[in-house]
């Protein structure tokens, strides 16, 4: 919780007599859609400002993605942008060194952005434990035999 987030809450503490109501939490909210030309990015654009709540829509259609963000739910968002009639879910994907490694070979997609891979759950081996770490820092460990195989 940050600096703003704690002097909210301690003020809600100290106003005593008023209802404490759930306020909605900003996010993002991140949709794989279909768009294959400025019409069709700028319908989606357009459609998903309406949404209430929506503070911005950015759109990279090189990548096929869609960022709102705003005071949403993802599952509106997402309805809103299949009601333009596209091909829309999402984001399915994750940075590829965010998976655990080795990575399954069928998740691949060639569909990806540069760096990314499907986001697909992988059923845990018994008794192994799932590591995410960073790639470059088991490279030169001393742990790693072939360390200086990329020398």
């Amino acid at each position: 919780m940050g600096v703003g987030g704690t002097l909210e809450y301690l003020s809600d503490l100290m106003s005593s007599g008023h209802k404490h109501k759930k306020r909605k939490q900003s996010q993002t909210v991140e949709l794989k859609v279909r768009m294959d030309c400025e019409g069709c990015e700028l319908k989606v654009k357009k459609t998903l400002s309406s949404l209430s709540g929506v503070k911005s829509v950015d759109i990279n259609r090189k990548q096929q993605k869609v960022t709102v963000t705003g005071y949403v739910d993802a599952n509106k968002v997402l309805k809103k942008a299949k009601s333009t009639g596209k091909k829309a879910e999402l984001w399915p994907y994750v940075p590829y060194n965010l998976v655990a490694q080795p990575y399954a070979v069928h998740a691949y997609d060639k569909k990806a952005p540069p760096g990314y891979v499907r986001n697909v759950e992988q059923p845990p081996i018994s008794g192994t434990v799932t590591r995410y770490e960073d790639p470059y820092i088991t490279m030169f460990s001393d742990e790693n035999p072939n360390a200086c195989s990329i020398m």
